[in-house]
């Protein structure tokens, strides 16, 4: 678990909200951040296997090499337990369709 630290003062703000307020206003406006940020990547991810699988097909491969995917959901196991592989699950369709 990664502990995040956002500044806020125990003073009451110039805008009358209180710390805790402002603390959790700082630490959504990350979360907002990170969001944009997973939904790019997301994007990205999808458009550069969806490529691969027209480059294999072109060349006489399969769509699916279930290999790979089997690495990948291992991966996501691994790092984040049975959400990884969940996330690797709706990720892999994104970059595939569905089977």
């Amino acid at each position: 678990m990664v502990a995040i630290t956002v500044e806020a003062s125990t003073d009451t703000p110039a805008d009358g909200t209180s710390a805790p307020d402002a603390h959790i206003a700082a630490l959504r406006g990350r979360l907002d951040d990170i969001d944009a940020t997973i939904i790019r990547l997301w994007q990205e991810r999808a458009a550069i296997s969806q490529e691969v699988g027209r480059t294999r097909v072109a060349a006489g491969g399969t769509r699916l090499v279930l290999a790979r995917e089997r690495e990948i959901l291992e991966r996501f196991g691994a790092a984040l337990g049975e959400d990884g592989v969940q996330l690797a699950l709706l990720i892999l369709r994104a970059g595939r369709g569905k089977l």
